[in-house]
C-alpha cells in the first residue's frame, strides 16, 4: 500500500481530535478547544498559521511561508524556495470574530479528487473566553477510499488546534 508511510508520518502527531465519521467515500473530524481570549482576538491568530502551524506539516518546512487573505476568494498560500508557491485551500467564507471556512486538501489529499471544507466556528464559552470549533469534512476519490486517511487527518488538525489554542494563550504554538 503506497500511503502507508505517509499514514504513518501523519499519525505522529498527539490525536486530540475526533473522528465523527468515516466512510471509504469520506469522512468528518472535528474538535472544540476552549480559549482563554476574546473572540476578535481569537480570529486575529486564526488569520496568521504562519505563527502557529507546525512547519512540519508544510511544503517548505517552515511554517513563516504561509499566508491567509481572510476574505471570500483569498488563498490560504506558502511561499517555496526559488520562487514557487502552494495553494493550501482558499477561503470561501470569512465572518471576523465569529466563523471561517477554508475549501482544499490538505496535505496528501491535494493531490486526491477530493472536496473538502474546514471550518472554524467562534463561540463564547460558557465558563469564559470562547469555544473554538474546527470541523473538516473531506468527500470523493482515492484509491482504496478515504476511511484510512481520517485518522491521521484527524490528529495532524487536532495538533494544529492545540497549537493555535497555545498561541493564542501564551504567544508560543507549543502546547
Amino acid at each position: 500500500m503506497r500511503w502507508l508511510p505517509l499514514i504513518l508520518v501523519l499519525a505522529a502527531g498527539p490525536a486530540t481530535a475526533a473522528v465523527v465519521d468515516a466512510q471509504p467515500g469520506g469522512f468528518k473530524v472535528e474538535n472544540t478547544a476552549v480559549i482563554a481570549a476574546a473572540a476578535d482576538r481569537v480570529y486575529a491568530a486564526l488569520i496568521q498559521p504562519g505563527q502557529w502551524w507546525s512547519a512540519v506539516h508544510t511544503y517548505s518546512h517552515d511554517a513563516h511561508n504561509l499566508t491567509l487573505d481572510p476574505r471570500a476568494g483569498g488563498c490560504w498560500c506558502e511561499a517555496l524556495p526559488a520562487g514557487g508557491s502552494a495553494e493550501h485551500m482558499r477561503v470561501v467564507y470569512a465572518d471576523p470574530g465569529k466563523a471561517l471556512r477554508v475549501v482544499g486538501g490538505l496535505g496528501p489529499l491535494q493531490g486526491l479528487g477530493v472536496h473538502a471544507a474546514l471550518t472554524w466556528t467562534i463561540k463564547p464559552a460558557p465558563a469564559g473566553g470562547v469555544q473554538l470549533t474546527q470541523t473538516y469534512v473531506v468527500g470523493g476519490y482515492a484509491p482504496g477510499g478515504l476511511t484510512l486517511l481520517s485518522t491521521p487527518v484527524d490528529q495532524v488538525l487536532g495538533e494544529q488546534l492545540a497549537r493555535l489554542k497555545a498561541y493564542v494563550e501564551t504567544g508560543r504554538p507549543a502546547p
